[in-house]
């Protein structure tokens, strides 16, 4: 279980804020995109959600800025996730439509409505102050690492690349909000297309990708307030290869106005390849087929955007 990019950039603000609070500062936002990775062009948003649910608020003018409304004492966690969130409440049927004996509640409902009460439960009870803390720790360095801690051997590749479409930015970003799962075959396309880089790479090794099992998360955050249909969208997919290991994608998807015919989409996240350990391929090698596939991945996506686009023109001049 995971926090949507909505969410993570909330959580980072807000304790940006919580650093500051002691002090009696306000942050403003460069200080909080530069010193929590929030991206400029939705800190101003992302830091509005934290004054809508009353748990900072906003000066303006040269000593204004943002700051908590209240000590990190009296911050509950749960309060500053459901800010970026909404409301963590299993709202639909966590199984979806099923048979028709499911029609009032499915075999999952009460185990879900339990895992979701606790939780809340536990973000409930942990305080701002107490997430402060252990940012202070790993900052220090005192920290202590668990033993379930996500960070692993296995390679992990920065990504950050861009490509152009010929499709506006307000086109495409409809386009991406609603894609109905076409996105997951322009993944799968795209490993294919690297495929015959990897086998001279790598002739050794097992395909990155053969019987494909994808899975695809693209949730958009609100339009630009300039009308341009610039939006920033969270992207993951997740491919399992040959080999059963699993290659995954985390990033963000930015996609800005070029011109009024055309935008650009900005990918930057992590890869991590569906590499062994103790394998053959060598740092280099695994780092180059991993942008490959991203830069394949972009190139592509920019072609379905085009066409459904076309597409889309073309229904509307037919219905005129």
């Amino acid at each position: 279980m995971t926090l949507s990019k909505r969410g993570d950039y909330v959580v980072r603000s807000a304790i940006s804020l919580a650093r500051a609070f002691p002090h009696g500062q306000s942050r403003k936002i460069r200080q909080v995109v530069a010193e929590m990775d929030v991206p400029a062009t939705f800190a101003s948003q992302i830091l509005s959600d934290l004054v809508k649910a009353g748990i900072a608020t906003s000066k303006a003018g040269k000593d204004g800025g943002y700051r908590l409304a209240r000590a990190p004492e009296q911050i509950r966690l749960l309060d500053v996730v459901e800010a970026g969130e909404g409301p963590l409440r299993a709202e639909r049927c966590a199984l979806g439509n099923g048979p028709c004996r499911w029609g009032d509640v499915c075999p999952l409902h009460e185990t879900w409505q339990a895992a979701t009460a606790a939780l809340r439960e536990v973000l409930a009870t942990t305080t701002l102050a107490e997430l402060l803390e252990n940012d202070r720790a790993l900052e220090a360095g005192t920290y202590a690492v668990p033993s379930d801690s996500h960070r692993h051997a296995l390679p992990v590749v920065d990504i950050c690349d861009t490509v152009q479409v010929e499709a506006t930015a307000a086109d495409c970003t409809a386009l991406l909000a609603s894609s109905e799962g076409w996105i997951a075959e322009v993944v799968q396309e795209s490993y294919a297309t690297a495929e015959s880089s990897r086998s001279r790479l790598d002739p050794a090794g097992a395909p990155w990708l053969a019987r494909v099992a994808v899975s695809v998360s693209v949730t958009a955050s609100p339009e630009g307030g300039d009308g341009s249909g610039a939006a920033m969208l969270s992207l993951a997919w997740e491919a399992v290869g040959a080999s059963h290991l699993a290659s995954r994608l985390e990033g963000t998807l930015t996609v800005s106005e070029l011109d009024a015919r055309r935008g650009q989409l900005l990918l930057s996240g992590q890869f991590r390849p569906p590499v062994e350990l103790g394998g053959q391929v060598s740092k280099d090698a695994t780092g180059q087929l991993s942008r490959l596939v991203v830069r394949h991945f972009l190139r592509n996506l920019a072609g379905r955007l085009e066409d459904l686009a076309l597409v889309a023109e073309a229904t509307l001049a037919v219905g005129r």
